[in-house]
């Protein structure tokens, strides 16, 4: 009888984790932006930001390494010098934001601008073309789409603003809805971007047209006879009109399977012989 050779840790295989995913079988893609407007961008937000002084300060204080005293200096304490009343007293600069108001309108980075989007409080979002990898800004065409925010994609967009901000990078940038408009800092700009982004073209979505149907005409006579019978379908127009306008314009088109590939790695189990 031959034994059974037991088998290293190493030797054993450990089977390989499968998962299955879907894959959408549309490529979102950013409208292309003409050179033109692009600079007009760049050059419109270069100026509201240095008119509005929005930057990020960050202090670096140097902290000089503590030196090891000895024990004679410990127990005697060093004199502090007097400083007079006179003086002028140094104010530290603070870390931060130098305006704080016209930060909270905006949406800065991609986690900002998802969130902003989710919630319906962006009115324009610019996103960066140097972004890597794309994919990282293309959940953003989608939900632009569906809450109906003018979007583009911006050539140079975080080289440009960056330094005025005082930050690394701004790959992506949402201009937020305020509650009161004379609070909002960036209703100028946003008024002259708008008209230049160009409209989103995703597959999937199609704007519903609106067709509004003219009221026919009625004889004054005629109107009379049927206010009573009208007075009871007031409320369901009302009611009616109310839900169509709040419904989003966007409807979804039909998904067609082209193909239905079968997982080669799945697991199956064998049927018994009977």
């Amino acid at each position: 009888m031959a034994t059974a050779v037991k088998l290293n840790k190493k030797e054993i295989k450990k089977p390989i984790p499968t998962k299955t995913s879907f894959t959408s079988p549309f490529n979102p893609k950013w409208s292309p932006l003409p050179q033109e407007d692009m600079h007009f961008i760049l050059n419109t937000l270069k100026d509201k930001l240095v008119s509005t002084g929005l930057e990020k300060k960050e202090v670096k204080v140097f902290r000089p390494w503590k030196k090891r005293r000895d024990k004679k200096s410990i127990s005697t304490p060093e004199p502090h010098p007097e400083v007079s009343k006179d003086a002028p007293v140094q104010v530290s600069p603070k870390n931060g934001w130098t305006d704080v108001a016209a930060r909270r309108q905006l949406a800065i980075g991609i986690n900002e601008v998802t969130k902003a989007l989710e919630r319906n409080e962006l009115k324009l979002l610019l996103v960066c073309k140097s972004v890597r990898p794309k994919h990282m800004t293309d959940h953003l065409i989608a939900l632009s789409a569906t809450r109906g925010v003018p979007a583009c994609q911006v050539p140079r967009l975080s080289q440009s603003l960056s330094v005025p901000l005082g930050l690394k990078s701004v790959l992506a940038l949402g201009f937020r809805y305020c509650a009161s408009k004379d609070d909002e800092a960036f209703t100028d700009t946003v008024e002259a971007i708008t008209p230049r982004v160009p409209s989103l073209d995703v597959t999937w979505l199609q704007a519903a047209a609106q067709s509004v149907k003219p009221e026919d005409s009625v004889h004054p006579e005629e109107e009379q006879e049927g206010v009573g019978e009208k007075k009871g379908q007031k409320r369901k127009l009302e009611s009616e009109s109310e839900v169509t306008e709040s419904a989003s314009p966007c409807t979804l088109q039909p998904l067609k399977v082209k193909r239905i590939v079968a997982n080669p790695t799945k697991k199956r189990k064998k049927k018994a012989k009977s």
